[in-house]
């Protein structure tokens, strides 16, 4: 079977991870000496890696964030924040333990930048999240 036939089979099969590193886990694989299966392994990783980034950007967009938002960027050190306890909380663990949280503070203290970036996290972890202005209340 030729390169663009087992691609095209790929694709056809939705493993768009496999069709997309094909050629250079083939090239790498060759020459490295590889056995077959170390090769299909790759490809194996390969769809893998490419079905979760592919589910984290869709749970990202049903997550409807308004904007994109990171710890990075949230600056603890001008805010009453407790630095410690968001980084507890930023691994994701109230989920675990089926907890809520709930941001109490005044206009601009970075409730919503927060909640956003520790949610977006979660999605990145696996969860599901979904952002609901308070508006809609």
């Amino acid at each position: 079977m030729q390169r663009h036939e087992l691609i095209d089979r790929f694709k056809g099969h939705k493993l768009y991870g496999m069709a997309g590193a094909f050629d250079e886990a083939v090239t790498q694989g060759i020459r490295r000496q590889l056995t077959v299966q170390e090769i299909l392994g790759q490809l194996c990783q390969a769809e893998i890696v490419e079905r979760k980034a592919r589910s984290i950007r869709y749970q990202m967009g049903v997550a409807r964030f308004p904007v994109a938002k990171d710890l990075d960027s949230f600056h603890f050190a001008g805010s009453p924040v407790n630095e410690p306890l968001i980084g507890e909380l930023y691994d994701g663990d109230f989920l675990r333990h089926t907890r809520n949280l709930i941001f109490i503070g005044g206009t601009g203290t970075g409730k919503t930048h927060l909640a956003i970036a520790l949610a977006s996290h979660c999605v990145k972890l696996g969860y599901r999240a979904r952002f609901l202005p308070l508006s809609i209340w």
